[in-house]
């Protein structure tokens, strides 16, 4: 078995320093993850942290999902934070400009996932801006059938690239990542010049961990598998409670809030 290192402490004392810049994923990190997208809630007093949280950091809070802006938004509704969506082609930064990147065309994707799914019950086609989710989580024994479909299906693609994530595949475009995501925002008040911190749970948030360990500042694998990542966390319920005791921390407020 996997040898497992919680990281907790560490995470803790990172999230409840002055100058950091605290970027979250949210499916299987900030949630823990439901047999259908639709499927997952938020345990009480999260979004109640991130708002103490966010205000401890001056701002400096992003979540960075695979999901679109408007659903993250309508998920930790009242709070509004910055959010990069569909892993960096949507973005609003902390003063709240709104920016989309140019997407291929993915059409030819979601029309073969839509007949495969026509022909299977259990899988579910999510069809995102510029990218197209396959989730078989409901019929796992597909995994193989739904691989070669996609894979067949992007190579025929320009730009687009495949990942291939917790029981789910996803089409989108290869100029854009979580790091991509996190580095604009770095570029930005009031991230710039901070020490990026970033915690995701899959292979989509492997760019993530690339870019804020290059950046001086460090990603978080929340679970288990090969990551880059330098901090380990063993579930979604430990990353909260770390959040959770950072939101309330006495020590290091910024001074800029």
């Amino acid at each position: 078995m996997e040898a497992f290192i919680d990281d907790g402490a560490a995470l803790l004392q990172l999230l409840s320093a002055p100058g950091t810049a605290v970027f979250l994923d949210f499916d299987g990190t900030l949630v823990d993850l439901a047999s259908t997208p639709d499927g997952v809630r938020l345990e009480p007093g999260v979004v109640e942290a991130l708002a103490l949280l966010a205000e401890r950091h001056g701002g400096a809070l992003a979540l960075i999902s695979g999901r679109p802006v408007a659903q993250i938004d309508a998920m930790l509704a009242p709070l509004v934070v910055p959010v990069a969506g569909v892993h960096g082609v949507e973005r609003r930064g902390a003063d709240g400009r709104f920016t989309v990147a140019a997407t291929p065309d993915v059409s030819p994707v979601l029309a073969r996932a839509q007949a495969l799914a026509a022909l299977y019950p259990g899988l579910l086609v999510e069809q995102k801006r510029g990218a197209v989710a396959l989730h078989y989580r409901l019929a796992p024994q597909l995994e193989q059938l739904c691989l070669q479909e996609m894979t067949a299906a992007v190579q025929a693609c320009q730009g687009i690239l495949l990942l291939h994530g917790k029981m789910v595949l996803e089409a989108k475009p290869a100029a854009t990542d979580k790091g991509g995501a996190i580095a604009a925002f770095m570029q930005e008040t009031p991230f710039a010049g901070r020490r990026p911190v970033f915690a995701g749970d899959d292979t989509t948030d492997e760019a993530g961990f690339a870019y804020v360990q290059q950046a001086g500042g460090q990603g978080v694998k929340v679970g288990s598998g090969p990551s880059a990542a330098t901090l380990r966390l063993a579930s979604p319920g430990a990353l909260r409670a770390a959040l959770l005791a950072a939101a309330v921390s006495p020590e290091g407020a910024d001074d800029d809030n």
